[in-house]
């Protein structure tokens, strides 16, 4: 049943549903806009929910989980996980993400077959043996690890939660004001869709924001940025062999050859006169280039 609101004799009258998902849309924004806080790190202000030690205590709390998703943790006695270690340490140590307040840590997942790396938020930086294993170079790990302690210093993970949780608000708002409508689910899966592309468009931000800073982090740390080109051409080489893909609007990952060009901008702005030479590449102790 429909409720109006004044005068509907008159051709004015508001649906009630229609105030109730306005209120509930609006009751969103008032929570979303109002935790802000200073990233630690960086100086920015963001929408966040989170403090820093409760980011620790969420991803030290869910990384065994994660870490069963991928067929567990490789043994930090095993060679390949004490070299992701040594090289995630640097990166976190010798770079300006020794500033923030999160205790990193690096671990070496069993999968074989997945291609991925990722991070929780809090400083829990992961790699799959799937990826580590298509690497040849310390610096190409180290622009893998470096991209993914750039998600945790900026708080991308605190910063996506805070939006699903408005999203959901005007999921639930637009739901309840499409109740007025002969055909409520047309409008609330629109609504789904649209906070679903708000999520993505974040997203890819996100993305391009950590290849800047693992770039930076890489190169403090001593590493040739040059490296992350590698890594691109090793994504590239996967989403070949899988053939086919969505359009770029509808993943949440800017292509490889987008982040190369990126990349390729950012070194030239970094370094117009080249890279120098005492940032180096070494190779894995069981690679061959």
């Amino acid at each position: 049943m429909t409720y109006y609101y004044g005068n509907q004799g008159g051709g004015w009258g508001i649906p009630m549903q229609w105030i109730l998902g306005a209120i509930i849309a609006v009751v969103g924004f008032v929570i979303y806009f109002n935790h802000t806080s200073v990233n630690p790190t960086t100086g920015e202000a963001q929408h966040v929910n989170l403090s820093p030690d409760q980011e620790i205590a969420l991803g030290e709390q869910s990384t065994p989980q994660m870490a069963a998703e991928m067929g567990g943790e490789v043994s930090p006695d095993d060679p390949q996980a004490q070299e992701v270690q040594y090289v995630g340490n640097r990166i976190w140590k010798r770079s300006d993400a020794a500033r923030s307040p999160y205790p990193f840590h690096y671990h070496l997942l069993q999968d074989p077959r997945t291609i991925n790396a990722f991070a929780l938020p809090g400083g829990e930086v992961f790699i799959t043996k799937g990826l580590l294993d298509r690497l040849t170079t310390e610096g190409e790990l180290a622009g893998v690890l470096g991209h993914e302690t750039g998600h945790v210093v900026e708080r991308h993970v605190a910063q996506q939660m805070a939006q699903s949780e408005l999203g959901k608000f005007l999921v639930v708002g637009a739901g309840v004001a499409a109740s007025a409508n002969r055909h409520p689910y047309a409008e609330s899966a629109a609504a789904v869709l649209v906070n679903h592309m708000t999520q993505l468009h974040f997203s890819r931000a996100d993305e391009s924001q950590a290849d800047q800073r693992g770039l930076q982090y890489m190169s403090e740390a001593g590493y040739d940025p040059r490296a992350m080109l590698n890594v691109m051409e090793v994504l590239l080489q996967v989403t070949n062999e899988q053939g086919g893909r969505q359009p770029q609007m509808l993943v949440t990952h800017p292509y490889p050859e987008q982040r190369m060009v990126q990349i390729k901008q950012w070194l030239q702005q970094t370094y117009p006169d080249g890279v120098p030479s005492n940032l180096a590449d070494p190779p894995l102790p069981w690679a061959s280039r």
